[in-house]
């Protein structure tokens, strides 16, 4: 519950409620939280038996952690065999790649295999007078207007 607390936060806190409480109610008020927390445990755990009865025998490894969405959906996927043909298919597919066949399918091109290098330009240096998608564009200069595309407006 406090596992992020650094000694020095503990140090000021026990300092805070010195100085807030005193040492002489100190003592009553650490007893006081200490049973409402117990309090609030149990209420909590007679919820969940609760719960769980009205639930029945289906459920009875049931446990509330499991409705935190995160958790169901790691543990259907711990059980599930066919994620491991998912990761393979993840492994094999490659993004920049399947971006530019679709800018080359776009632009009417030829796809070129392999013919990008690590740069995001053609290996053989050639241009080939149409825009690369995935390349920042330039800004204009500050005396030329930028291009204007009736599309967007």
């Amino acid at each position: 519950m406090f596992s992020d607390i650094g000694a020095l936060e503990l140090v000021t806190l026990v300092v805070l409620a010195v100085l807030v409480f005193g040492p002489d109610k100190l003592p009553k008020v650490i007893q006081d939280v200490s049973r409402f927390v117990r309090k609030v445990r149990d209420f909590s755990d007679s919820a969940k038996e609760d719960i769980r009865s009205e639930l029945g025998p289906d459920f009875k490894d049931f446990e509330f952690e499991d409705l935190n969405p995160k958790t169901f959906l790691r543990k259907q996927m711990e059980q599930n065999e066919d994620l491991r043909e998912l990761k393979e298919l993840r492994g094999t597919f490659d993004l920049k790649k399947e971006m530019n066949d679709v800018a080359d399918a776009v632009h009417g091109r030829e796809p070129q295999p392999s013919a990008v290098n690590g740069s995001g330009s053609p290996a053989n240096g050639s241009s080939t007078g149409t825009p690369d998608l995935l390349k920042k564009q330039d800004k204009p200069d500050t005396g030329e207007r930028p291009p204007y595309d009736s599309d967007a407006t």
